[in-house]
């Protein structure tokens, strides 16, 4: 049967060497991920982080209790209200780390506004994660809405001392 659906890779399961299956793999990885998971897992933008008690800093810190993921987003944000700097720390798969990576570039030099409308569903389609890895898009998406949700929150505080 395994041979009916991967001929190669039974092959490669009954061959004697012994890389045979590290290489076996391998070579299902990278068929299991499209290529922008793998270019943001491999590569990922904007890992980091930001001091959290930094004023124009708002932090978005989220979890998913099923898979044991756990995402930091952190944005900068400028006295008119635009991102100016983002970065993330990602515990989780590298779908997970993906999705972070993706938001982090997605949301840099937009509006406090305009990331709200960045849905998960516009991260899972740009790196084609399959429905059992919509979690990760999902913890994307609360992690850019509970950031904004601080700084905004921040920013009140200010306001109100101030006045």
């Amino acid at each position: 049967m395994l041979a009916s659906l991967l001929p190669s890779a039974a092959s490669a399961l009954s061959a004697p060497a012994v890389g045979a299956l590290p290489l076996l793999a391998q070579q299902l990885g990278r068929r299991l991920y499209h290529k922008n998971v793998v270019e943001h897992y491999e590569r990922p933008r904007n890992v980091g982080s930001f001091d959290k008690s930094d004023p124009d800093v708002g932090t978005g810190l989220v979890g998913a209790p099923a898979c044991g993921d756990v995402m930091k987003l952190q944005i900068k944000v400028d006295e008119q209200g635009n991102i100016v700097d983002a970065r993330f720390k990602t515990f989780g798969c590298g779908s997970a780390i993906a999705s972070s990576s993706v938001a982090t570039e997605w949301v840099k030099g937009k509006s406090l506004d305009e990331v709200l409308k960045i849905k998960n569903s516009d991260i899972a389609k740009h790196l084609s994660l399959p429905p059992v890895k919509l979690h990760c898009s999902m913890l994307a998406e609360d992690a850019i809405k509970a950031a904004v949700k601080d700084i905004q929150a921040k920013r009140t505080k200010t306001a109100t001392a101030a006045a």
